[in-house]
C-alpha cells in the first residue's frame, strides 16, 4: 500500500497539493464548442485535472423501456428512462482525443471514467494517465482487474459501498497489477445532503486502506469540500458547468466558474493553513514574542524596599523576568531606587542573606 500516487509526474497524497478536478459530465450539452469552453474555464477557475466520463447508451445499459429501466422518486432524474438518459449525457468518444490535446496544451491533465473494457481501450488509445472508476461501478469487479491491468493509477470512488465492498474492489485491483491507488468518499446523490457526507470516513478510509483519500462531492456550494480536505483529503473532485441556467443532466449541482475559483482559492488557503505538526515559535511570531507577559516594577521603589505583589506584576511586555519567578522575588529589597516602567531584572534584586 502506498499513501500516494503519481500522474504525470504530480505527486498526489498527504502533504503534497491537493489535486482538484473538474468534472465535465454531461454539461456540454453534446455541443463541441462548450466542451471547449468548459475545459478553459476549469483552467481559469485553477482545476489540475478534466475527467470525462466514457461510454454510450448501449455500453451502460440497454433500450428497453419497463419499470427497471426508469429512475425512481426523489431523483432530479425523477421517472427519467435510463437509455434516454445516457444518450443525453454521454460524451461522443470522437471529441475525446481533440479534449486532452486541448486540455494538456493548457497544462491540465486529462483522464475519464470508463464503463466497460472497449471505453478502456479507447482510452488506452487515446493515452489517459490515469482511470476513474465510478461508485455504480465500485462493484464491476471484471471491469476494475481490466483497468487495473493497464499499469495505470486508478481512483475509485465509493459512494453507497460497504467497507467490505471497498475492501473486495482494493483487493481485486491490487491482486490485477494496480501499483497506484486512491480513493474517493463519495454519496451517491444528486445533489448531496451535507448531513449525509459523513466526511470523517475519509480519515478512517485513509488509515483502513492506507491510501490517498479524496471526495467526489455532489453537494452544492463548495464547504463540503474545503472541510474535507482539513480532515486529510488529497484529492476533490466537482462537477463543473459554465452556468447552472444552462439546463442538462448535471447542471444543477455543478459549480461554476466562480465558485470553482472560490474554492480552488479557498483549499489551497486551507492545505497552506494545515502545515505539517510544530510547536514553539514560527518565523513571523517571532517578532510578536516581546509581546508576552514578564515581570516589571510597577511603582516608584527605593533602595532596601521590599517587592510585594502591588510593586511587581506579570504585564506585557516580555523585557523583564520570567513570570515564574514572582514568588522567588516578593520579599526581597530593591538593590537601587527603580522607576516605575522597568523591567525586573536580577541585578536589581538584593541576595538574601544565607544564615549559617
Amino acid at each position: 500500500m502506498t499513501c500516494s500516487i503519481e500522474i504525470n509526474s504530480r505527486i498526489i497524497g498527504l502533504l503534497n497539493p491537493v489535486y482538484i478536478i473538474a468534472e465535465l459530465s454531461a454539461n456540454h450539452n453534446q455541443n463541441f464548442d462548450q466542451a471547449v469552453q468548459l475545459i478553459k474555464a476549469a483552467k481559469e477557475a485553477g482545476a489540475d485535472a478534466i475527467k470525462l466520463q466514457t461510454y454510450t447508451p448501449d455500453t451502460i445499459t440497454i433500450d428497453c423501456g419497463n419499470k427497471y429501466f426508469r429512475i425512481g422518486k426523489g431523483s432530479i432524474w425523477e421517472s427519467r428512462n435510463l437509455y434516454e438518459l445516457y444518450m443525453e449525457a454521454y460524451t461522443p468518444w470522437e471529441w475525446q482525443p481533440k479534449l486532452k490535446e486541448i486540455a494538456n496544451d493548457l497544462g491540465m491533465d486529462l483522464f475519464s471514467t470508463p464503463f466497460d473494457k472497449t471505453a478502456v481501450d479507447f482510452l488506452e488509445k487515446m493515452g489517459v494517465p490515469a482511470y476513474k472508476i465510478a461508485s455504480f461501478e465500485l462493484v464491476d469487479i471484471p471491469l476494475i482487474k481490466y483497468v487495473a491491468k493497464t499499469g495505470k493509477p486508478m481512483i475509485i470512488s465509493t459512494g453507497m459501498a460497504s467497507l467490505a465492498e471497498i475492501d473486495e474492489a482494493v483487493t481485486a485491483a491490487r491482486e490485477a497489477g494496480c501499483k497506484e491507488l486512491a480513493l474517493l468518499k463519495c454519496t451517491s446523490d444528486y445533489p448531496a445532503d451535507p448531513a449525509e457526507m459523513n466526511l470523517r470516513t475519509i480519515l478512517h478510509m485513509t488509515e483502513a486502506f492506507g491510501l490517498p483519500v479524496g471526495l467526489s462531492d455532489h453537494t452544492l456550494g463548495i464547504t463540503a469540500a474545503i472541510a474535507a480536505v482539513s480532515l486529510g483529503a488529497s484529492i476533490v473532485e466537482k462537477h463543473f458547468t459554465l452556468s447552472r441556467s444552462i439546463s442538462g443532466p448535471d447542471s444543477a449541482f455543478s459549480l461554476e466558474p466562480h465558485e470553482f475559483k472560490a474554492m480552488v482559492e479557498a483549499i489551497r488557503t486551507v492545505e497552506k493553513a494545515l502545515g505539517t505538526v510544530h510547536y514553539g515559535v514560527s518565523e513571523r511570531e517571532a517578532r510578536s514574542r516581546v509581546f508576552r507577559r514578564s515581570l516589571f516594577v510597577v511603582k516608584d521603589m527605593k533602595a532596601g524596599e521590599p517587592f510585594t505583589e502591588e510593586n511587581v506584576r506579570s504585564i506585557r511586555p516580555g523585557y523583564g523576568l520570567h513570570t515564574r519567578d514572582l514568588d522567588e522575588v516578593v520579599g526581597r529589597e530593591a538593590g537601587y531606587d527603580i522607576e516605575r516602567g522597568t523591567p525586573l531584572t536580577w541585578d536589581l534584586v538584593v541576595r538574601r542573606n544565607i544564615v549559617l
